[in-house]
């Protein structure tokens, strides 16, 4: 049996994507947020999108990715190598991603949530291999499917739509949460801009439909700019009114 170490680096994060652009397009926004705070962010591309009409071939396609979580202040990008186009949900693709998972030991997972009719199915089949690997990734007694690598339990599992024509949102959540993006919006779109095989001139309007998107979403939370997120566990407060008005301070006795 083969042995992967356990990297030095411990990630509080990892997003992932079915494709390079699909976690700057869903989260850029608060991958690079998180990354001025201070936390070790990570990206995991589950393929390397190609073949796609404009692009010259993968290498082309993965500079761009290197490049937009440069700009984005990741700590890891990974690409797994699995099949563009023909991405399903399986045993061996689950593995891979949790082997990922204990490598790096993340506190959190950002994933898809829901299905993007008329893109690419692959999305939803990469929401299905992100869910079964973060349970993978704890489990014990199965040591031999896992290189050495020992179990990892990830606190907390968050999704992202990634719907950019419709206002419809996937209802199997518990709760839907906005994080602020105001200072880093620009940087996203960046980062989105690296990508110049699947973003020419021609497709200039995408950057306008991500802005507005992200100014609406802010806006009902009172920001200038967020992303959405779904919970799938029940948020709870222990003190409702500092939640409820955070910014109106305690009364004075």
């Amino acid at each position: 049996m083969s042995h992967t170490p356990v990297s030095d680096i411990e990630l509080d994060l990892i997003a992932v994507g079915a494709h390079p652009d699909d976690v700057e397009i869903a989260c850029g926004g608060t991958l690079a947020r998180l990354s001025r705070l201070g936390y070790k962010v990570g990206i995991v591309d589950l393929t390397d999108g190609e073949p796609t009409p404009l692009s010259p071939g993968p290498d082309v396609r993965q500079a761009e990715a290197r490049r937009a979580g440069e700009i984005l202040g990741v700590t890891v990008r990974e690409m797994l190598n699995l099949p563009n186009r023909r991405l399903l949900d399986g045993f061996e693709p689950r593995l891979a991603l949790a082997k990922v998972f204990r490598k790096y030991r993340p506190r959190v997972v950002l994933g898809f949530g829901g299905k993007t009719v008329m893109a690419s199915p692959d999305h939803y089949q990469a929401m299905l291999i992100t869910d079964a690997a973060v349970f993978y990734s704890r489990l014990t007694k199965w040591d031999e499917y896992f290189d050495g690598l020992p179990t990892h339990s990830i606190t907390n599992q968050l999704a992202f739509p990634i719907g950019l024509h419709t206002l419809s949102l996937p209802i199997e959540a518990s709760g839907h949460i906005v994080a602020d993006i105001s200072d880093t919006l620009e940087t996203k779109m960046e980062a989105i801009r690296a990508y110049q095989t699947q973003f020419p001139t021609s497709k200039g309007r995408v950057f306008g439909v991500v802005e507005a998107m992200n100014r609406y979403q802010g806006m009902t939370a009172g920001f200038e700019a967020g992303e959405l997120f779904l919970t799938y566990r029940t948020v709870g407060v222990d003190d409702l009114v500092d939640w409820a008005c955070p910014q109106s301070g305690r009364a004075s006795g």
